[in-house]
């Protein structure tokens, strides 16, 4: 048997995903010991990573609701939380329209429930709407519009937000996912692979996974339903298509079919929202494609699927409940459930780790703030973005910037190393931090050089650079190894 290191910290979070992070970054502004436990490679690769990145403006979630609880102050949190971490946040607007006079009924219904909660919407005419957007389906009667609504990477912003949250003291273990856990006196014991761990609260922030979790400790009292969507991205030469994020009328089971422009200015398409037995079914069907082009070009019918890139699915956290759980178990304490955290959590993710501080709070947890809480990530370089002045004098501070690795995005050394520096450790990794392979090409000119600068920062042999963690080695040999190989044989 495998003599596994044993360690105790208060507050341990199990899972890296847009919740747990936020969470991560919340707590880290308090003197406590924090761990957060992901089973992948790095952050944000579960629900996250596959995420339409929309910041949803706040109207569209029924009264009463968690979801409406949480919605409309994450959204207002964004702008100066990804101002403080420096992650790349558009508010280009939402905008849902009505393609026939029942539709128009409905939006109006939307308008009186956002104004309700205080959110800034208001309807626009069909001139109105097409003035502001010249591309969508011309016989559309007119919209409700949310301008505060945006865009996000989820991705970078996960990332960016467990950078943060190290930067101020917490701690990270990866390629650990928990396969047991029990309560032992006042304490919950979280066995990984290599570890024992002892927490005095455990957040379970697993996503996918978080009613596995929870019978782990023996509660069992909600079940996670997934739901996959489908999401088709485009080229750049798709950029200026739209601006605003576009919404149709949804239905009972989603808010439908999307036209996304993303934070990086990419065009997609998506999701669909079709409940599935397997947890990790990440495949795309033809079925579900025809379905996205045609939800999608009903409202902007030059739509050209030729300039797709790009397709992927991801699988949402439903829960049983229809709505997100956001509670300590009834049934064994210090053991916090953040869980059916689907749509629109990723907005809802920073106003629930806000108040998961308050939860602590009322459970009796000594929460002293930190007088040396750090709210700000060092600055990243983007280099595309820069004029040509500022590009010559970053050239100058560090060469590395003047060599151009991805060319379909003009990534440069210097930003690549950047990312490896602040933790990325594999070419998903990278690509979702500073996009070099998330170009027309996808990393088809891009990526033994980006391998190369992993190998060569992380100090490992090439064969030993992952696309995305132990099992995804992109090369068997390198290649004087396999010339030895063919010599001596």
């Amino acid at each position: 048997m495998i003599d596994k290191t044993r360690c105790s910290v208060q507050i341990a979070i199990v899972g890296g995903g847009i919740v747990g992070t936020s969470v991560a970054r919340e707590l880290s502004k308090y003197n406590l010991d924090v761990l957060l436990i992901e089973k992948e490679a790095e952050v944000g690769w579960g629900t996250t990573k596959a995420n339409s990145g929309i910041v949803h403006g706040g109207f569209h979630e029924v009264p009463g609701t968690l979801k409406a609880k949480y919605c409309f102050p994450g959204n207002q949190m964004f702008p100066q939380l990804c101002e403080e971490l420096d992650v790349s946040f558009k508010q280009n607007g939402i905008l849902m329209v009505a393609r026939n006079e029942e539709e128009m009924k409905t939006v109006e219904q939307y308008l009186e429930r956002g104004l309700e909660r205080g959110v800034n919407v208001r309807l626009l005419s069909r001139e109105e709407v097409l003035k502001l957007e010249p591309h969508l389906e011309p016989s559309i009667l007119g919209a409700l519009y949310a301008p505060e609504g945006g865009s996000v990477m989820p991705f970078e912003l996960a990332a960016a937000l467990m950078e943060n949250s190290i930067q101020n003291g917490v701690q990270l273990l990866t390629e650990n996912p928990v396969t047991n856990a029990w309560v032992e006196g006042d304490q919950k014991v979280l066995e990984t692979p290599a570890y024992i761990i002892k927490a005095q609260v455990v957040i379970n922030a697993a996503g996918l996974f978080a009613d596995d979790l929870a019978r782990m400790f023996g509660d069992d009292y909600f079940t996670i339903r997934p739901r996959k969507g489908e999401e088709y991205l485009f080229d750049m030469t798709t950029k200026d298509l739209v601006k605003s994020t576009i919404f149709p009328v949804p239905s009972t089971k989603s808010k439908g079919i999307l036209v996304i422009p993303t934070s990086e200015g990419n065009l997609m398409i998506g999701p669909t929202g079709d409940d599935v037995l397997e947890k990790e079914d990440l495949t795309t069907t033809t079925d579900g494609f025809s379905r996205i082009l045609e939800g999608a070009r009903s409202l902007v019918p030059s739509i050209d699927p030729r300039k797709i890139i790009a397709q992927f699915a991801g699988v949402r956290a439903a829960s049983s409940r229809h709505d997100f759980i956001v509670e300590f178990s009834p049934n064994i304490p210090g053991l916090l459930h953040l869980a059916g955290i689907e749509s629109p959590g990723l907005t809802a993710a920073p106003a629930i780790a806000a108040d998961v501080v308050q939860m602590m709070k009322d459970a009796g947890i000594k929460m002293e703030p930190k007088i040396d809480f750090e709210p700000r990530r060092r600055k990243v370089i983007r280099f595309h973005r820069l004029s040509r002045k500022e590009q010559d004098q970053v050239i100058k501070e560090n060469p590395a910037y003047g060599r151009v690795i991805c060319r379909c995005e003009t990534i440069t050394e210097g930003e690549i190393i950047d990312a490896v520096r602040r933790g990325a450790r594999t070419l998903d990794g990278v690509k979702f931090r500073v996009r070099a392979g998330a170009g027309r090409c996808q990393g088809g000119f891009c990526q033994p050089l980006v391998m190369e600068i992993i190998s060569r920062e992380l100090g490992i042999p090439f064969e030993q650079v992952t696309k995305r963690g132990t099992g995804s080695e992109q090369i068997r040999y390198a290649a004087k190894e396999l010339l030895t190989r063919e010599v001596e044989q």
